[in-house]
């Protein structure tokens, strides 16, 4: 059995400024067969994640809090608690708090994110 908390799991600021945990990544759990990560992420109030695209994975945000404006490509709409984002592989993505809550959003990458696969536009 493959439990994770949150709370065990260490925080980190990812390249487009987002903070998140790591919750489940093959390259972590090597008995876990999935081909995607999944990774717990929050912006504060006001706080934006910086431009960026994965070139081969797709991503698939939940939104389990807060509010606030996703951009992806030429497209933005507003985003809350209980919606779901697809993000094609290679478009440019990124999500903005406009709450006074966090935005707290569960991502989902497939296949498994890899550093190598994102890049980062300032």
């Amino acid at each position: 059995m493959l439990i994770r908390d949150i709370t065990s799991t260490p925080l980190f600021t990812a390249g487009d400024r987002t903070r998140l945990r790591e919750i489940l990544h093959p390259k972590n759990e090597p008995e876990c067969c999935n081909r995607c990560s999944i990774a717990h992420a929050f912006l504060g109030p006001g706080e934006a994640s910086l431009p960026h695209r994965l070139k081969t994975s797709s991503e698939t945000y939940y939104i389990l809090a807060g509010e606030g404006m996703m951009h992806i490509g030429d497209e933005s709409a507003p985003v809350g608690a209980g919606q779901v984002v697809y993000i094609p592989p290679g478009a440019v993505q990124s999500v903005e708090n406009t709450g006074e809550d966090d935005l707290v959003i569960l991502a989902i990458v497939d296949p498994a994110w890899d550093a190598a696969d994102e890049e980062v536009l300032n």
